[in-house]
């Protein structure tokens, strides 16, 4: 951390953040060890999608904290790696618009292929924040496939932990 400020210091970096899409739990210890210590991240990143919001959730337990303390956020997985397309609950755009109605400095999707890249182009284009009964009505629709993380892998399994994939990261 001494590196990283010292970098902050000399212009070398402009902001300090930090991502991860296992558990919100860790997102919190990170942020209450950071206050614990005066300092105040800039940003934070982490997962904010319409299966995210019944399980485990980092939108109901970090976005407050960083809202907050006016950290920016990055939400990212809005289509949970296109897993949550799987389970028909929501439509791409949906997704992209429920991310987009939360309170995100940006939100950061994949642009895999040119097709994805314009669904992307076009969700922005026709973009205007969920009503409240929007809100509602799609939570509705995707409560049940989010009981059990099942649309969440990055959350439930090991598919997206590079450090289990590679312990020797470790030392």
């Amino acid at each position: 951390m001494e590196a990283v400020l010292e970098a902050k210091k000399q212009g070398k970096v402009r902001y300090i953040g930090f991502t991860g899409h296992k558990s919100p739990d860790i997102h919190l210890k990170m942020l209450e060890t950071a206050f614990a210590q005066n300092f105040t991240f800039d940003a934070v990143q982490m997962p904010l999608n319409v299966m995210d919001a019944h399980y485990n959730s980092f939108e109901k337990k970090v976005l407050p904290v960083l809202v907050k303390h006016r950290i920016g956020v990055l939400g990212m997985k809005p289509m949970g790696d296109a897993v949550i397309l799987r389970s028909k609950a929501a439509s791409p755009v949906e997704c992209l618009h429920y991310a987009m109605s939360l309170p995100t400095s940006v939100v950061i999707t994949g642009c895999e292929s040119m097709d994805i890249l314009q669904q992307a182009l076009d969700a922005a284009r026709s973009f205007k924040p969920m009503t409240d009964t929007e809100v509602a009505q799609l939570l509705a629709r995707t409560a049940a496939f989010a009981a059990n993380g099942e649309y969440e892998l990055y959350k439930t399994t090991h598919n997206f932990d590079g450090t289990y994939q590679n312990p020797q990261w470790l030392g």
